[in-house]
């Protein structure tokens, strides 16, 4: 009786599922932003639905997240409890910062969310769509001044790739770069600036109170409840997203990889994930393993294209 009831023990623990790791997840970012955001849910949800046992959070802040790539692969060769954060962002600046360490230099899990670009105008703007405003900048591209985020950032290569499909010279755009997405937003608000460009979701409360006008976004097809068409929809072959992704770290295994791939697929699938993309206005763009690396090498070959177009890479 007492072997049975042992045995039986045992088959229980056994039939326990074990955490699959513990994780510390770099935020190569202050914290506050959009990596560190995305770092800071994935440690909640892979807590709150028991992926795993314990997750922290560090943050290393600097030159567009490659100060805390170039960190996290030098200390980090074959740890399977390590993954970064980061984005479209990163690729861009990997370029201009020319930076030794490259995503060439982590080994790619997933990419987890995205967002799509909106151009817009201030109300009183006599510019009334995306048409006037591409007139404008064939006739002179240097009066037509674009407010975005940093030079050679997601918002810089969207002005890029349009000023490119529309037969302008990317050299010749005068993009202001500013530093936080609220001066770039008063400038626009304040008609110190033609147009501005961001992430929709940084325009779309003045969008619905009227202040803003969304003349066009960067998504393949309109996006629901935003009364704008797509840059193709004008006939500009555009289409761009800022994305945020999760990597581990270099020369890990193929068994490591595959358990750090299991927990990102099953956080992304869990109720607490998608609760949380509701709740912070992300949209679910997940693409895992072999699809993942194969869309990061296209991005990575376009943006260092249009970053020597415009003349930010040599």
């Amino acid at each position: 009786m007492k072997h049975t009831l042992f045995a039986g023990l045992v088959a229980a623990a056994l039939a326990v599922p074990a955490y699959a790791g513990d994780y510390m997840i770099m935020a190569p970012a202050a914290p506050g932003g959009g990596w560190d955001q995305t770092a800071r849910t994935m440690q909640e949800v892979l807590g709150a639905e028991g992926i795993s046992g314990s997750v922290q959070v560090q943050n290393v802040p600097g030159a567009g997240g490659t100060v805390g790539l170039a960190q996290f692969v030098s200390q980090n060769a074959g740890k399977g409890d390590q993954l970064i954060v980061g984005g479209y962002v990163m690729v861009g600046a990997i370029l201009t910062n020319a930076s030794p360490v490259s995503l060439a230099d982590v080994t790619p899990i997933a990419r987890l969310t995205g967002e799509y670009e909106a151009i817009v105008v201030p109300a009183s703007s006599p510019i009334q769509n995306i048409g006037e405003l591409v007139e404008a900048l064939k006739a002179d591209p240097g009066a037509v001044s674009w407010a975005g985020g940093s030079a050679g950032g997601t918002d810089h290569i969207a002005v890029g790739l349009l000023a490119k499909a529309a037969g302008v010279d990317p050299t010749k755009i005068n993009y202001i770069a500013y530093s936080g997405g609220g001066e770039a937003l008063a400038a626009i608000l304040g008609s110190q600036v033609t147009a501005g460009i961001s992430g929709l979701g940084e325009f779309k409360a003045q969008a619905d109170a009227g202040t803003l006008r969304i003349l066009a976004v960067t998504s393949e097809e309109r996006i629901e409840g935003v009364d704008a068409p797509t840059l193709k929809e004008a006939g500009l072959d555009v289409v761009l997203q800022n994305w945020r992704m999760v990597a581990a770290a270099p020369g890990i295994s193929a068994d490591q990889k595959a358990a750090i791939l299991a927990d990102v697929e099953k956080m992304v699938n869990s109720a607490s994930w998608q609760t949380a993309l509701e709740t912070k206005g992300w949209a679910n763009t997940y693409l895992a393993g072999d699809a993942f690396q194969a869309q990061l090498d296209a991005d990575i070959a376009s943006t260092e294209t249009i970053l020597k177009d415009i003349g930010l890479v040599k």
